[in-house]
């Protein structure tokens, strides 16, 4: 495949819009605000699947993967802050436009399980 200088510029443009909007539509909290949360009694969830849970999960977390958060709103409490993580931080990120669009207050990205403050 031949590509002119015109062709790669834009090539190059539509990749670099991705990335920015991969970048927004995550919105990870900063380790800091993660740890307030947690101290401050948050409800840790992990989005990710039974089986990644499984293999290990931060302490505290309870497992309500992706695509049964809506099903089980009513296991999250509304009354105090709620992080979320998956393993990369797109899940989690979907998960709080979740909850948010349900009506929590208290909605914290805290991305990949390894991103966690240990």
């Amino acid at each position: 495949m031949n590509m002119d200088g015109w062709t790669w510029a834009v090539v190059a443009a539509v990749g670099l819009a991705f990335l920015v909007a991969r970048r927004l539509l995550v919105r990870r909290a900063p380790a800091e605000v993660v740890l307030q949360q947690i101290k401050a009694g948050a409800k840790i969830v992990d989005v990710r699947t039974p089986g990644e849970f499984a293999g290990g999960a931060y302490p505290g977390a309870v497992n309500i993967p992706l695509q049964a958060l809506r099903g089980r709103l009513r296991e999250i409490p509304r009354d105090r802050p709620v992080v979320l993580y998956c393993a990369s931080g797109m899940r989690s990120a979907s998960a709080a436009r979740i909850l948010e669009q349900a009506g929590y207050a208290q909605v914290v990205n805290a991305g990949g399980l390894h991103q966690l403050p240990t």
